[in-house]
């Protein structure tokens, strides 16, 4: 039962958090954050979301996604990430499961699909092993007469079981899915049977034919899901019954489900259909043998299919889909016989290729409104499809097996279509755009989204294509001429950008630089991006490592016209805040260098600037976290060489800086203690923390500040900064007891340990012996307190090299000192139970080698008392063994550091949702 006036007050609090008034919105989730650490309180809430009262329902909305985060954060006792204090007793988690699939079938669909969200949720840590019900009470409701039910019912089995995909097969996983198909896969066809006859029933009633419709979507994708891994025996054995299905619907037609006025939405057709080309694609990427003597059919339907589709955006997916298909078949040898003949092949690209590629009325509208949009969906390296991407592999895919009919029969089309453009260049430059595309899908052979094109078509001439075609474009002054071309000129260069000489992209510079004038926010941005991937380019270095191609001297006489350009675009505050552009202002700055001194009052201004527009309302996660990655390589570039310069810097920093603290922008927080932490460790050694950083301490410690998971390790590095520069002054004015309050609250939860032991590390090192000597009895206590209670290997690994740092600051004698205080023999028991257990199974690296390394050598040379009687011996020589396991193990890296900012890898500087680390101010791993 569940108490009244508490689920009462609790439906007050939920209606709260929807006021309009910022103030009581917060108070409201204040008020929610602290009552789901209650007992009980997920029933409650369960409670509210199944009340019936109409006038309620915005705030059952409310409940249900309260509920759905609940389960999200609290459900996996055994997180690595902690619960947020949130606990749910065995009891509680028995009714939730019991009755949550029964909930989600009576709720309105808004509150189902929250419903369904959470089961998902809940499966992923219970199911199958402690949820044995789940399945049967889904499969049980196959049979409902509401089509709206079993729709709902199909989208919660498909985010559950969504899992086996994309995964690494392992014998727990093939138990899993083995479950399931022993339960799930013959009540799916006979249901994906009845829902076709249900169909034909009743051909003229949307009503009944959309939820339908959807449940036939669904269970395709439970048929992708349960195929991923291995075609299992069932599916094997019916393969006929399924494909006779699948081939239905790709000619299933029906007015009463389509709008011909409709552009963007799909149909409940399209939808289904794309689903069932997905699985197709799946079987013919496997060369699954049942499969092949049906592939003729779908091929031809496949082709169909594409002949009948309208360019309109509403069927952009099934066409991707299905170029796709087709793009897996014609690249196989095997298949090499379905397309071995010139007229397929001449007809798959004046069918198929040409017009996929050929520019739309939907994307010049695109190009000119929705330009962010657009470039998701056309950039190289993207991850969006689109149209003319999926249309370009198709070639590269068709160049495998054919290259020289493919390449002639394209030549052909480029050479028509650039005659075409200049006889008219006014009203066919989209001819030009699209012989552009034509050469992008045929020359490529090999690329990487990272490194650009490796290898290239022998049948063409780049180099010449590109001195005859893009030159011209780019050299055409007017930039509000054929700013779709010149975009498509820029990515030209970008993509080809290994194959131009040094000397050559040397002399393109001042013409991208010049395009980053254009008023085309896709122009300004694709000459942003290309500068960027042309600045993070490799070549080989002298002894084979690759290195970068471009360095400071390279860039330095375009630094003025390019930063100009670059703010420019910044600066323009009609425009939304431009991720590409300001990744090249950090791309800029990190190559530049020691060049950059001169600039580095104007480019820290402009930033500054930046930050104090955008912190008013952040809307642009990557941008920001650019910006912030471009202070600090500024930063470091200047005060790495100069430590005295750190106080300009403070005192052009610290105004905005606290003024984001002030406003309490919680998606800058952790940028900003990170660059604070950043400039006080470049403090000369001998300036002190100074004022403003002795003002800014107290404050740090304050509780609520390490509430937020995304602050916590940015805060941590602060205070390791704090304690490196001052932990005298610190202990002097009785601040230790704060920071140790704060290891404390870190310790206690799994999401924030690491932290605490980073935090511990600053202490035992930077702290004076006589400062930290009182405290170190309650140090162990609650480390020992934690072991006790969660002895996760994490954790072992975390404690382990904390006891190698003590014993390498103070000495064995103290390791054994402390612990055999709390309990006799309790240091011998650790060393033999926990430490040395611990570099078996769990080998240290790098620095934490290091670490272990000084600490085992300590306690072998100056623990006399370990070589008295055999078992003591034993111990000695378990120690001994785990230390010459570090030393000799070329897999531990030992002593070395991890990447600095300089040669850090691109792919990993960039936003992260959980802590956006910066890793430009990365601090150096000190030994």
């Amino acid at each position: 039962t569940v108490d009244p006036q508490r689920t009462a007050q609790i439906r007050e609090v939920l209606a709260q958090t929807l006021s309009p008034d910022a103030a009581t919105r917060r108070t409201a989730e204040q008020h929610l954050t602290a009552a789901q650490k209650v007992d009980g309180h997920p029933l409650v809430v369960l409670h509210i979301v199944a009340s019936d009262n109409a006038a309620d329902a915005a705030v059952r909305q409310a409940a249900a996604v309260h509920f759905k985060n609940i389960c999200k954060k609290g459900w996996d006792e055994h997180s690595e990430d902690g619960t947020e204090g949130i606990t749910i007793s065995p009891a509680d988690r028995t009714i939730i499961k019991n009755h949550l699939v029964e909930l989600m079938c009576l709720v309105p669909p808004q509150i189902q699909a929250q419903c369904s969200e959470a089961i998902s949720l809940i499966s992923k840590v219970d199911f199958p092993k402690n949820w044995d019900n789940l399945l049967p009470d889904l499969i049980q409701r196959f049979n409902s007469p509401d089509p709206n039910v079993v729709a709902g019912v199909l989208v919660t089995a498909n985010s559950i079981l969504r899992r086996f995909r994309y995964v690494q097969r392992s014998d727990e996983l093939y138990h899993d899915i083995l479950y399931v198909l022993e339960r799930l896969q013959a009540p799916l066809l006979t249901l994906f049977i009845q829902t076709g006859k249900a169909i034909e029933a009743t051909p003229n009633d949307p009503a009944q034919l959309k939820p339908r419709f959807a449940s036939l979507r669904s269970m395709c994708r439970l048929f992708y899901s349960l195929n991923w891994q291995d075609l299992p025996e069932f599916f094997e054995d019916h393969m006929a019954e399924w494909m006779k299905e699948f081939a239905r619907y790709l000619q299933y037609q029906n007015p009463a489900l389509t709008d011909p006025d409709e552009e963007d939405e799909p149909s409940p057709i399209d939808v289904l259909q794309a689903a069932i080309v997905e699985n197709l694609n799946l079987y013919a990427n496997k060369d699954e043998e049942p499969f092949l003597p049906f592939l003729p059919e779908f091929t031809g339907l496949v082709w169909n299919l594409l002949m009948s589709l309208t360019d309109k955006p509403k069927h952009d997916t099934l066409a991707t889909t299905s170029i796709r298909f087709l793009s897996s078949l014609v690249g196989k040898l095997m298949h090499k016989n379905l397309f071995n003949n010139p007229d397929t092949l001449r007809d798959i690209i004046a069918k198929i290729v040409i017009p996929n590629i050929m520019i739309r009325d939907t994307d010049e509208e695109k190009f000119e409104d929705d330009p962010h949009d657009y470039i998701l969906g056309d950039m190289e390296g993207s991850d969006t499809e689109s149209r003319r991407k999926v249309s370009q592999e198709l070639l590269r895919a068709m160049c495998r097996q054919f290259e020289v009919e493919t390449t002639a029969i394209c030549k052909e089309h480029m050479t028509s279509m650039l005659e075409s453009f200049k006889r008219d260049p006014v009203g066919q430059w989209k001819q030009k755009d699209a012989a552009i595309h034509l050469m992008l899908g045929t020359a490529i052979r090999a690329e990487s989204a990272q490194q650009g094109v490796s290898q290239v078509n022998g049948n063409v001439d780049v180099m010449c294509f590109f001195q005859e075609n893009i030159l011209t474009e780019l050299q055409e002054s007017n930039m509000s001429v054929r700013p779709m071309v010149k975009a498509t000129a820029i990515k030209f260069v970008s993509t080809f950008r290994n194959q131009f000489s040094k000397d050559h992209v040397k002399s393109l510079m001042p013409l991208l630089i010049a395009h980053l004038s254009a008023d085309s926010v896709v122009v300004h941005t694709y000459a942003a991006a290309a500068i960027e991937k042309i600045l993070t380019s490799k070549e080989d270095g002298p002894s084979g490592k690759k290195q970068n191609r471009f360095v400071g001297a390279d860039i330095q006489p375009f630094l003025e016209s390019l930063f100009t350009g670059l703010f420019g675009i910044v600066d323009k505050q009609d425009l939304n805040e431009n991720e590409y552009v300001m990744k090249c202002v950090m791309r800029t700055l990190n190559t530049s260098k020691d060049d950059i001194m001169q600039v580095t009052q104007i480019v820290l201004d402009k930033l500054t600037s930046a930050l104090g527009r955008v912190a008013k309302n952040p809307r642009n996660p990557h941008y920001n976290h650019y910006l912030f990655e471009s202070i600090a390589v500024l930063v470091r570039a200047v005060c790495s060489k100069d430590p005295s310069h750190t106080a300009s810097f403070e005192n052009l920093l610290f105004p905005p800086f606290q003024t984001v603290l002030q406003m309490d922008v919680a998606e800058f927080t952790p940028y900003v203690f990170q660059v604070l932490a950043q400039l006080l460790e470049y403090r000369p050694a001998d300036a002190g923390l100074g004022d403003a950083y002795t003002g800014l301490f107290a404050p740090l410690l304050t509780p609520t500040l390490w509430e937020r998971r995304g602050n916590v390790p940015a805060l941590t590095r602060l205070i390791q900064a704090y304690l490196g520069k001052g932990a005298a002054e610190i202990a002097a004015n009785n601040h230790l007891v704060g920071i140790l309050g704060v290891f404390q609250k870190l310790v206690a939860s799994r999401g924030t340990e690491v932290s605490a032991f980073e935090l511990l590390g600053s202490i035992i090192q930077c702290v004076p012996p006589e400062a930290i000597q009182p405290c170190l009895k309650d140090l162990f206590q609650i480390l020992l307190m934690k072991l006790q209670q969660s002895k996760t290997p994490r954790y072992v690994r975390l404690i382990s090299d904390f006891f190698a740092l003590f014993v390498g600051k103070f000495g064995s004698q103290a390791y054994f000192d402390q612990l055999n205080a709390i309990q006799p023999g309790l240091g011998l028991m650790l060393l033999t139970q926990v430490w040395v257990p611990r570099l078996s199974t769990d080998l240290p690296v790098r620095m934490d080698a290091k670490t272990q390394v000084v600490g085992l050598t300590k306690i072998l040379c100056d623990t006399p008392a370990l070589l008295t009687d055999d078992n003591t011996k034993q111990v000695w020589a378990g120690a001994f063994f785990g230390a010459m396991t570090i030393i000799t193990n070329p897999d531990s890296h030992i002593g070395t550091a991890f990447a600095s900012g300089d040669d850090v890898d691109d792919a990993e500087i960039g936003y992260d949702a959980n802590y956006s680390r910066l890793y430009l101010a990365t601090r150096p791993v000190i030994d």
